[in-house]
């Protein structure tokens, strides 16, 4: 699917794959193996954002990806997230969405929802903010997203 279709319909919290359609070379081909990388991988969708008019030029709608941390003795040094434009020439496809049940953290920052955590329960989410520190970090779960009973504000 394009991105457009992942802007539209994925929700906050899914896996994306993505990739240019071009095999994975061998691994004694270090160059082409970490260029091949940079354009198929999977992440996890924290942020989906509309286009944004400039003066001179409108950027198009985007999405962010979250593809993992690079942590040592627990503390995490590196965040690796990658951004997609809706006119992106990648191909992707949800491999897995949030399940029923689950609690998103989110962050309200610039006009769109940032996901921080995806919680097993409401309990293991509002442990996970008071551990971070997050004091404008709101609660939405899983399936409840048309009511609004899913979500709850909640200060550290």
């Amino acid at each position: 699917m394009s991105a457009t279709t992942i802007i539209d319909t994925a929700p906050l919290g899914a896996l994306i794959r993505y990739t240019d359609g071009s095999p994975k070379p061998p691994a004694r081909f270090t160059k082409k193996l970490a260029a091949w990388e940079r354009s198929n991988g999977v992440g996890r969708l924290v942020k989906k954002e509309p286009p944004r008019p400039y003066p001179t030029w409108t950027a198009p709608a985007s999405f962010t990806l979250h593809e993992g941390n690079f942590s040592s003795d627990g503390v995490i040094l590196v965040t690796i997230m990658r951004s997609h434009s809706a006119d992106s020439s990648l191909s992707f496809e949800v491999v897995e969405e949030p399940k029923v049940g689950q609690v998103r953290v989110l962050l309200d920052f610039g006009g769109s929802a940032e996901l921080l955590h995806l919680a097993a329960s409401v309990t293991a989410a509002e442990l996970w903010i008071a551990k971070e520190g997050y004091r404008n970090a709101r609660l939405q779960v899983v399936g409840d997203e048309g009511d609004g009973a899913g979500e709850a504000g909640i200060a550290a």
